[in-house]
Order: C-alpha cells, then structure tokens, then sequence
C-alpha cells in the first residue's frame, strides 16, 4: 500500500509493473515466462503487468527470431528513466528502515531469507 499511494500514484505505476520492472532492468531481454519465474507472480498477473508497461510506453516486445510463439520483452528509453527515479527512491527507503539494523543482523537476515527462498525453490521442483 505505501509503494502505490507514494511511488505509484506520482508515476503511474502499480506493484506489479514495477515488480517486472526490476526483472526487465536487470536481465535486459526475456520472454514473459522469464518473468514469471523471477517474480513468483502468476500468468495472468505478468500479462496485465506487461500491458500496462507497454500501453504506458515503458516497454516494447520483439519478435524471437528462434520462437515466433514467444516475444522478447525490453524495457524503452522512458522505461529505464522510470526505473531509475523509482530505483533512487527504493534506495532511500531502505536505508531508512535499516537505519537501526547493524550490519551483523543484516548479514543474518540475508542468510536467514536465503534459506528459505532455498527451501521454497527445492519444494517448487519436487512438485
């Protein structure tokens, strides 16, 4: 609720497109499924994500020469632009909530949730 009553309403962005957003920044042409599996969020959701980036100008998809079923995704000059204001203002969120939190107990955290991501991955292929 924060991300879309600060951050999203000034620049026209939900959760959920800049959840792709962060995909598409950081591996610059993948298919849609890509972004399925690195955000966790369905399908559908991905779909309507995607739109909303490409009906805002934020995102284009090309044609895969090698699957013509499948389209390569990119974020735009003024999708970049997006995620970088964002991106400053993500930053500085999260230094004021780790402001109290000493590096040790970060360090421990980050262990601790990557353990747990660990989990949640073997359990996902075992299905």
């Amino acid at each position: 609720r924060p991300f879309v009553e600060t951050v999203g309403k000034s620049h026209h962005l939900g959760l959920n497109e800049w959840r792709v957003m962060l995909v598409l920044a950081s591996h610059p042409i993948v298919h849609a499924q890509d972004v399925v599996s690195h955000t966790g969020l369905d399908k559908m959701t991905v779909s309507r994500a995607l739109a909303g980036l490409e009906r805002d100008g934020r995102l284009i998809r090309r044609e895969d020469g090698s699957d013509r079923r499948r389209a390569l995704l990119e974020l735009t000059a003024a999708g970049r632009r997006v995620y970088e204001q964002v991106g400053v203002l993500g930053k500085a969120r999260e230094r004021q909530l780790f402001a109290s939190v000493g590096e040790a107990e970060q360090a421990r955290l980050a262990r601790t949730l990557d353990k747990l991501i660990g989990n949640l991955l073997r359990d996902e292929r075992a299905d």
